[in-house]
């Protein structure tokens, strides 16, 4: 388990929210291979806190399915099957129809404006080939109509079939998929939507961009 030596760590945080936060980016990325095992010494001495956190940090971890321990035992790093994609993927599909159902029935002009922008932002990122960088703000955008939805339970769940998408991006592509113009477009029909209420076709369009990427995905395993 070669652990990075040069590596930031965020200010401002506890020992246990810096250890999670950490911990959860290697695993996501591939630092720490599924079926690896962790040790919290080791943890523990290169994050510079005490085990204890570390061990907090794991408990949190394995609520999120990254990790399963066995007290007494060994904690591991949770695998990922290629067959997983359909149930993410089809998962994200239903929560995020369900944001963009309900926020095409609250959102507001200026919330729409500011969709555009992260869209407009978006296209630029894609076309300057910043593959790293179109993946956050395609994220920044679908979290914001989520956030709109003003649904806690669609969020949480979100937020965390996020991670294990990346991950499985990272695991099995060794990088973000590429994302393409058709991601632009289908975002604009979205905000079309909202821009006349339809609520309808604001799910189905929703639906329809999280569900071509899965197929692309498919396509390349």
């Amino acid at each position: 388990m070669p652990i990075p030596k040069d590596f930031s760590l965020p200010t401002r945080m506890s020992a246990k929210e810096r250890a999670l936060s950490q911990i959860q980016r290697w695993i996501i990325d591939g630092t720490l291979q599924p079926g690896e095992k962790l040790i919290d010494a080791e943890m523990a001495e290169s994050l510079g806190v005490s085990r204890t956190p570390i061990r907090e940090a794991f408990q949190l971890l394995e609520v999120q399915g990254l990790v399963s321990m066995h007290p007494g035992k060994e904690t591991k790093v949770t695998n990922i099957e290629k067959n997983d994609i359909f149930k993410m993927y089809s998962t994200m599909a239903a929560l995020q129809a369900l944001a963009a159902e309900t926020t095409a029935q609250i959102i507001i002009p200026e919330q729409i404006e500011k969709l555009k922008s992260i869209n407009q932002e978006f296209a630029s990122s894609i076309k300057n080939g910043e593959v790293y960088q179109a993946m956050e703000v395609d994220e920044l955008f679908h979290n914001y109509i989520v956030d709109l939805s003003d649904n806690s339970y669609v969020a949480t769940f979100n937020a965390s079939l996020q991670i294990h998408i990346r991950r499985f991006k990272y695991v099995f592509l060794k990088q973000p998929m590429t994302a393409t113009l058709a991601s632009v477009e289908e975002h604009e029909s979205i905000i079309k939507a909202f821009e006349r209420n339809h609520s309808d076709e604001a799910h189905k369009l929703m639906k329809q961009n999280i569900i071509r990427p899965m197929q692309e995905l498919t396509e390349i395993l």
